[in-house]
């Protein structure tokens, strides 16, 4: 079993992604998701990731207790792509990417996630996939989950 499509969630209250100075995708409370696609992932992986991610509860409740989804606080995602979350530095200091998908594979499954997150109604910020990005986020929490679809525990 390889390597599945990987993300980082962080739970944000607020986000916003920029390409040359300008504002490809913000979000205000919701959630930024970093997501690395691997080159063995379907487009099942990135059904599984968003369905994984919009159904997270890690929004407080009237108790106080991480209880509720981006979908219940009717929050939004702020998605970037993210090819690095495959960088490999167990050895020597220069990351290797050998798992990492190829973009012609890694750009149609990103794609995939975000038309996914939409089709469960949850607002989808987006970076330009392969532009030299600036993301600004403030981490809420702060929460940050990794999340892999293949990962065996």
């Amino acid at each position: 079993m390889g390597c599945g499509v990987r993300a980082v969630v962080q739970r944000v209250s607020e986000g916003a992604v920029l390409v040359d100075g300008k504002v490809t995708g913000a979000v205000g409370r919701g959630l930024c998701v970093l997501v690395g696609v691997g080159h063995s992932d379907s487009a099942e992986d990135a059904r599984w990731l968003a369905d994984k991610v919009v159904d997270l509860r890690v929004f407080e409740d009237e108790q106080g207790k991480m209880n509720r989804s981006v979908l219940d606080v009717r929050g939004g995602i702020l998605a970037i792509s993210q090819f690095t979350l495959f960088g490999d530095a167990r050895k020597g200091t220069r990351p290797g990417f050998v798992d990492a998908a190829r973009p012609e594979v890694a750009q149609p499954l990103y794609a995939k996630f975000c038309e996914q997150v939409r089709a469960r109604g949850v607002e989808v910020g987006e970076g330009v996939f392969r532009a030299a990005m600036e993301v600004r986020i403030v981490n809420q929490g702060p929460v940050t989950l990794l999340l892999d679809s293949k990962k065996v525990f």
